[in-house]
């Protein structure tokens, strides 16, 4: 079963690319730019797996269209470049909204009471079966590439972060000396993340990220490919590690495009 699911894997990243998909990526995902031609590449083959294993469900009356399947595959195929991925495994199915949507939520109480009540949210991530996402928030998403915020980095960083059963903010990470420094760097910039929270400090990680370990995952896996450049100055530690987790320099491709002829 697994041979003949390598082998499909294989066949559908070696089939043509429509150019009408290759559009909307050039559209609607600035970091595709940035990427050299064999990069680009293995991220359509990526996205041709991912299409063909992922359900999309459309809801609240969205039109489901190539658009929208496409430009949510390409950022969560940005994610897997440079390894053998199993592209999501616990992930069935990407419900897609066309706005904001209302959650269930449920905090502690005092003692033993569970209060529940509704909260509206753009994305949403499961650890078992679905990705819930807000078309128009993953719109400003593609408007905004360098704002530090992207809702499908966000949620499908989530996917990553449980694929080894603990969204706990620490991903599955194969080298042991990688997994050495990816505990010091996240354990420092996350108690750094909380002290500036706390004081009121401004940093290029988003407030966010100081909710949980799974939340400043999220939030710096955005900021490591919308902000590279700012989070290499101001935490190199954390910067290196998720360079080394994802197996990409996004701060890299960056200075290379500012830095060729032509570029202002």
């Amino acid at each position: 079963m697994f041979g003949f699911r390598k082998r499909r894997r294989q066949a559908l990243r070696e089939q043509p690319f429509p150019a009408a998909w290759t559009s909307i990526i050039e559209r609607n995902v600035a970091y595709y730019s940035l990427l050299p031609v064999q990069d680009q590449r293995e991220l359509q083959g990526h996205i041709s797996v991912f299409l063909a294993e992922k359900n999309f469900e459309r809801c609240g009356g969205l039109e489901m269209t190539d658009e929208v399947r496409v430009t949510i595959a390409a950022f969560a195929c940005i994610l897997l470049l440079h390894r053998d991925p199993d592209y999501y495994p616990r992930l069935d199915s990407i419900l897609v909204y066309p706005r904001p949507f209302v959650a269930e939520k449920t905090t502690k109480g005092p003692g033993k009471f569970i209060i529940k009540g509704e909260e509206v949210r753009v994305g949403e991530s499961w650890t078992s079966g679905a990705v819930i996402l807000a078309w128009s928030d993953v719109r400003e998403s593609v408007m905004y590439p360098h704002d530090g915020h992207n809702v499908i980095f966000h949620e499908f960083a989530h996917q990553l972060d449980g694929e080894n059963s603990a969204a706990d903010g620490f991903p599955l990470v194969d080298d042991e000396d990688v997994a050495e420094e990816w505990s010091q760097a996240f354990t420092d910039a996350y108690e750094k993340l909380l002290d500036d929270v706390d004081e009121g400090r401004e940093t290029i990680i988003d407030e966010y990220g100081a909710e949980s370990p799974s939340e400043f995952f999220a939030v710096v896996t955005e900021t490591f490919f919308e902000l590279p450049i700012e989070l290499q100055e101001e935490h190199p530690q954390l910067y290196d590690a998720l360079k080394h987790y994802f197996r990409q320099d996004p701060a890299e491709l960056v200075r290379g495009i500012e830095g060729s002829p032509g570029s202002a």
